[in-house]
């Protein structure tokens, strides 16, 4: 008998790519950072500069350009270790919908400022 798929859900985040965050645990706490891609699937966020980790690659036929040796890049941490930096006075806050018209908007808590 073939397994039950798990079913997909359809997950959506309070962060966006390009918004400015801070690490709000972890080995850079306190750091803040531009978010260069997001993974809403894994609940991941990979921020510029942030959880850098060293891959030893080496030079491959299918990839002769790649730079082989020690390269250093950003690595994945969970949405729920960041805080988007709030607009007005750059520390960490949360995000909540405002809608007007029927649009969406992103506010933070602690200002009450519109984001986007």
């Amino acid at each position: 008998m073939p397994r039950a798929r798990k079913p997909t859900r359809r997950t959506s985040l309070k962060v966006r790519r390009d918004d400015t965050v801070m690490v709000i645990s972890g080995k850079d706490r306190g750091k803040t950072g531009k978010i260069l891609k997001v993974e809403p699937e894994k609940q991941r966020v990979y921020v510029e500069g942030l959880n850098i980790v060293k891959r030893h690659q080496r030079p491959s036929a299918l990839n002769p350009n790649a730079q082989a040796g020690v390269i250093e890049r950003e690595a994945p941490i969970h949405v729920s270790n960041v805080a988007l930096v709030d607009p007005k006075d750059g520390k960490p806050t949360r995000v909540g919908i405002k809608r007007e018209n029927g649009k969406r908007f992103r506010v933070a808590r602690r200002s009450g400022t519109q984001i986007d």
